[in-house]
């Protein structure tokens, strides 16, 4: 069984977390039998081995990589130093974190909230993306974006507000903007009690786009290919 670290960087509002659960939570949804997962609360300094697991997912979190907290500082220097050691992936903030720790920068983007469900344009094919997609929607919510990736990294997903949604470094890691563990529900709630941060136009727009069928299967899919790549 492929055994997988969830670095738990955030959690969810509370009044959101009795019915849906944390986001290590969501994860083990997400991914079903084919993961044994363990969860390290990194803001309460827990750290895996990286060489005890096949892979690592690092979640989202409310934070900004760029602030000065302590488990930032230590959550990057965790990405630098077990990268090669297991597999990578990176959700939202850990999407950012992993830019962010290898090379790259991340910024509160003048574009403003991503929130919904967002389509992005599958740029770079791998063999562990199967099933095969030329697109792929998936909810998101966010303000921060990789506005500059570090130059061992290639785009894998892009969409005109975001450029930078996916992103891959060689064969040691992934990331990805968008939530795939969300499920409709959950991503529609979080709406809700947002609805006067994102205002009128955007929430309902936002809430519009959330009836159509979602990507998140896939995503898992292609998660579990990545990291079972290459594996004896």
């Amino acid at each position: 069984m492929t055994r997988i670290a969830i670095l738990k960087t955030g959690a969810p509002p509370p009044a959101l977390a009795d019915s849906h659960g944390d986001y290590p939570a969501m994860f083990e949804g997400l991914l079903g039998d084919a993961f044994a997962t363990t969860t390290f609360d990194v803001q309460a300094g827990e750290w895996p081995d990286p060489v005890a697991f096949d892979g690592a997912i690092i979640t989202g979190s409310a934070a900004g990589v760029y602030e000065d907290d302590v488990w930032i500082g230590a959550l990057l220097d965790w990405i630098r130093s077990a990268r090669g050691q297991t597999k990578l992936v990176g959700v939202c903030f850990g999407h950012q974190a992993l830019a962010q720790a290898l090379g790259g920068r991340v910024e509160k983007s003048e574009r403003g909230w991503g929130v919904g469900l967002h389509r992005y344009q599958v740029v770079s094919e791998q063999d562990w993306m199967a099933p095969a997609a030329a697109t792929v929607a998936i909810p998101v919510s966010h303000q921060d974006q990789v506005v500059a990736i570090p130059a061992e990294a290639r785009v894998l997903l892009r969409s005109d507000f975001t450029p930078h949604a996916g992103l891959i470094w060689g064969e040691d890691a992934i990331s990805f903007q968008g939530h795939p563990e969300f499920v409709a529900d959950y991503a529609q709630s979080l709406l809700d009690i947002r609805r006067e941060t994102y205002g009128e136009s955007l929430y309902r727009q936002a809430s519009a786009s959330l009836d159509r069928r979602h990507d998140g299967a896939v995503i898992a899919q292609w998660m579990l290919q990545f990291v079972a790549q290459g594996r004896g």
